[in-house]
């Protein structure tokens, strides 16, 4: 197991909580290029490094089965997180546990499969991509948590069992040797899941639903940066 991907995944959240501290974030446009960003390469290795490595490395013709419930999963896991995902913002002056729990169990599910044998590449560009999302998504439910009635000690403790899912995730993938043998259905699974975070992503984190030119570079700044990884 790789302390170094520990770090970084528990790293990214708390970046995000010194970033609303520093700056005294409360919904930014700059927030939404940085999902765009996330999204456009979240798209980007799935279809140039997760889809292929997982294609050519399972025989089964029923992986796709796992990449639509991973979508639908996704589905689900929004109907409690509200959006935050993808930037939906809801002010609120209580903590709406439905959306922490689901956050919880969508980054659990993404440190499953770091946690297998994923191709050098594929692992790195799987890693970088939950790290570069993980960030906005943290800043987003850190201004949440400051907004609502609680202090500031039980927000940065809610936030600090989001951060540790994802290391959690690696930790059981590598542990139980029964999650390996289901490596290609987890890694479909969660395939599937950035399918949709990135898609949804897209197409909604503008006003309008509407592309202007900051949006488009992120996107291709995005698609490139993932591309030129798979160049290495």
């Amino acid at each position: 197991m790789n302390l170094i991907t520990l770090g970084l995944l528990f790293a990214s959240v708390i970046a995000g909580a010194i970033i609303v501290e520093i700056f005294n974030i409360k919904k930014s446009k700059n927030i939404q290029l940085l999902l765009t960003f996330s999204g456009a390469y979240l798209l980007a290795v799935s279809l140039l490094h997760l889809l292929p490595e997982l294609f050519e490395h399972n025989t089964s013709k029923h992986i796709g089965l796992y990449i639509l419930g991973g979508f639908l999963i996704q589905i689900l896991l929004e109907y409690f997180s509200q959006g935050i995902e993808h930037g939906h913002f809801h002010k609120s002056n209580t903590i709406p546990f439905s959306v922490l729990i689901s956050l919880c169990l969508h980054a659990l599910l993404e440190g499953v499969p770091l946690g297998g044998h994923l191709h050098h590449h594929a692992h790195n560009a799987l890693l970088t991509g939950i790290v570069l999302h993980k960030m906005p998504v943290a800043i987003v439910l850190m201004t949440i948590f400051l907004q609502s009635n609680i202090s500031k000690t039980r927000a940065y403790f809610y936030l600090l069992l989001f951060a540790l899912m994802s290391p959690l995730g690696v930790f059981s993938g590598s542990l139980f040797a029964d999650l390996v043998e289901f490596h290609n259905e987890i890694m479909a699974v969660v395939i599937g899941i950035f399918l949709h975070i990135s898609t949804t992503i897209l197409f909604e984190s503008s006003e309008g639903h509407k592309f202007n030119s900051k949006k488009i570079f992120s996107i291709l700044l995005g698609a490139a940066i993932a591309y030129l990884s798979l160049l290495k």
